[in-house]
């Protein structure tokens, strides 16, 4: 077989492999908006219930104000970047969760605290002493500006988004967390990751404000950085204030999933900076390292939590699997993939994908499974509760398909302009 033969072979089956898989990605987005299209939506009061059982049955009403943002910015964003999604009732879906969090997810205004729980019908339940609410908030502010050019809608956005900068930079006391003498000054991995992806959702195609916030991107991203302790060989959760590591369990804390998410936050920080150097770093550091560590060599699939010594964590779950963290890690391999070209980073994409496909997804009732036992058997057949709501699953999905039609596309005229052969058998996933 002569060299071009085999060249164009390779790349006939490269393209019919990301094809299949993107049309199983499109199918399965269709399939989870259609869930929460169904089951989520609370017609008498607004907002959305996001505590659904395994068929959609509504098992609690209560609001979860995080998650109500998380829904918000999905709907719009699939509005506004997918043509088979712009439709009236994901728009209006959005307009009423975003209605619904003006008018209740502030605890007291002016004051810009915002609830964690509410009662169905908007009355306060909880507050966390976290930014986290006031995040998802924001994203969602912005994005049904986007949507819809209300002026509203932005200004709260960016309102909201000064008053979660001076918490975190200036003065956290707003927060309610009081300043224990024996607590140590430690700084979670959450924190800049979250405020490093409200500036890349603010500054999106607005070159003044990514101009304004750009030194607060740098900011975050160093303080994301900082989290790689041991000379490089381990991404820890939470480390002091001044980068170092810290003692006990709170020190040896790490989730695979989370650095993972924040290395594609990074490596999307680092492409917009034409920084090839810092972009290796973060798929060592942020991909390769936390994947390779944190996939259970035994049952397959990412540990929830792990300890950076090796000893038992202390945390019940740590040896779980949960939905969000092979979302992210989906998200993280492809892009790397798409950026550098790595068969070595598409190989663990679809290592990742097919264990995600096969054990989190529910082919009777839609949407997937958020927690499986080690053994990969499903331990809580809820589709939504507190933490897991309309994000994860549908942003892996849509980021997912939007990279492998980008491939497919960057990939068409190469093949093109190869000499015609009888095609290779196709390489496709298993049917669903």
């Amino acid at each position: 077989m002569s060299r071009g033969l085999r060249v164009w072979q390779d790349m006939e089956k490269e393209q019919e492999t990301l094809r299949a898989w993107k049309d199983r990605v499109a199918r399965e987005l269709d399939r989870v908006v259609a869930f929460w299209l169904d089951h989520s939506h609370d017609q008498e009061q607004g907002g959305f219930f996001t505590c659904l059982g395994r068929d959609g049955q509504v098992y609690d009403d209560l609001k979860y104000v995080w998650l109500q943002g998380r829904q918000v910015w999905m709907y719009c964003r699939l509005y506004r970047q997918f043509e088979r999604f712009r439709r009236p009732e994901l728009l209006n879906a959005a307009k009423a969760g975003g209605e619904f969090l003006l008018r209740y997810a502030q605890v007291a205004p002016p004051a810009k605290k915002c609830a964690f729980v509410l009662t169905r019908d908007g009355r306060p339940v909880k507050v966390q002493r976290t930014i986290f609410s006031e995040c998802f908030y924001t994203m969602a502010m912005n994005e049904l500006w986007r949507v819809t050019g209300d002026a509203r809608y932005q200004n709260e956005a960016m309102e909201m988004m000064d008053q979660i900068v001076s918490w975190v930079r200036e003065d956290p006391s707003g927060l309610g967390r009081p300043q224990l003498p024996g607590a140590p000054a430690s700084e979670s991995m959450a924190v800049p990751m979250m405020l490093l992806n409200l500036v890349e959702q603010l500054g999106e195609a607005d070159e003044e404000l990514a101009g304004i916030s750009a030194e607060l991107g740098d900011w975050c991203a160093q303080r994301i950085l900082q989290h790689v302790q041991r000379g490089g060989q381990a991404v820890l959760e939470n480390v002091s204030e001044d980068g170092e590591e810290l003692s006990g369990c709170l020190g040896r804390h790490q989730n695979p999933g989370h650095a993972l998410e924040a290395g594609w936050f990074l490596l999307r920080y680092a492409i917009q900076r034409g920084d090839a150097k810092l972009r290796a770093h973060v798929i060592d550091k942020f991909l390769l390292l936390p994947f390779h560590s944190g996939w259970d060599p035994e049952h397959g699939g990412l540990f929830y939590f792990q300890d950076a010594d090796g000893l038992c964590p202390t945390q019940l779950e740590w040896a779980m699997k949960l939905w969000w963290p092979h979302s992210e890690a989906m998200i993280a391999f492809l892009m790397g993939y798409s950026e550098t070209g790595d068969p070595a980073l598409l190989r663990i994409f679809y290592q990742v994908a097919e264990y995600t496909f096969h054990r989190f997804r529910d082919p009777e009732y839609g949407e997937w499974f958020g927690y499986l036992n080690r053994d990969g058997k499903v331990a809580l057949t809820i589709k939504g509760g507190p933490f897991k709501g309309c994000f994860h699953v549908p942003r892996c999905l849509a980021m997912c398909e939007e990279m492998l039609n980008n491939l497919l596309s960057r990939l068409a005229p190469a093949s093109a302009l190869s000499t015609r052969s009888p095609p290779a058998g196709p390489t496709r996933p298993g049917a669903e």
